[in-house]
């Protein structure tokens, strides 16, 4: 990892830190509860592009993120273990884009939502499943809103030579062919 790397991890630490804290002061409730709608998740699959230093980068913002709205060790410790599979997961199926989006959504769905059934109550409309499974339903199909359709989006207007091309020609480190 050189310099260039060490400062684009900073850079999605810091932005998948502050649009968190930002859209909870703002929305409340859908970017720490039953319903995360984390609008930060949709940094995730640009690791499809960006690599190692975009996986690391919303691991270390989601243990900063969990650890200043303090739920509890377990959250502050799993959901960055979530992100890292997410978004390395994403990395590893970058050559099916859209696919490795969606996959990426269950690791955060499964893991996150498989302990945070021990805080919140899921959404009454998946009363009908334990508890711990429609929590875990809750946040997968969270996951998959943020990370397959915002987050695919995002990474299609990424590609764009108009967009990823200045910067890489300022250095930055980016598959646009895979």
């Amino acid at each position: 990892m050189d310099a260039r790397d060490i400062s684009l991890t900073a850079v999605f630490a810091s932005l998948y830190t502050v649009i968190n804290i930002v859209q909870t002061m703002l929305g409340g409730p859908i970017t720490y509860g039953p319903v995360q709608l984390r609008i930060a998740d949709c940094l995730i699959p640009l690791a499809a592009i960006l690599g190692w230093p975009a996986v690391m980068g919303v691991t270390f913002g989601c243990f900063l993120g969990n650890a200043y709205y303090w739920l509890s060790p377990i959250d502050v410790m799993l959901g960055p273990v979530a992100n890292f599979i997410a978004a390395s997961s994403i990395y590893w199926l970058r050559k099916r884009q859209l696919l490795a989006c969606v996959v990426g959504a269950f690791p955060v769905g499964v893991i996150v939502g498989g302990y945070l059934w021990l805080f919140f109550p899921p959404p009454e409309i998946l009363g009908f499943m334990p508890v711990w499974a429609a929590m875990v339903v809750s946040i997968t199909l969270s996951s998959l809103i943020v990370m397959a359709i915002i987050g695919y989006g995002l990474l299609v207007i990424f590609r764009q030579p108009g967009v990823i091309e200045p910067l890489k020609s300022r250095g930055l480190k980016a598959a646009t062919r895979i």
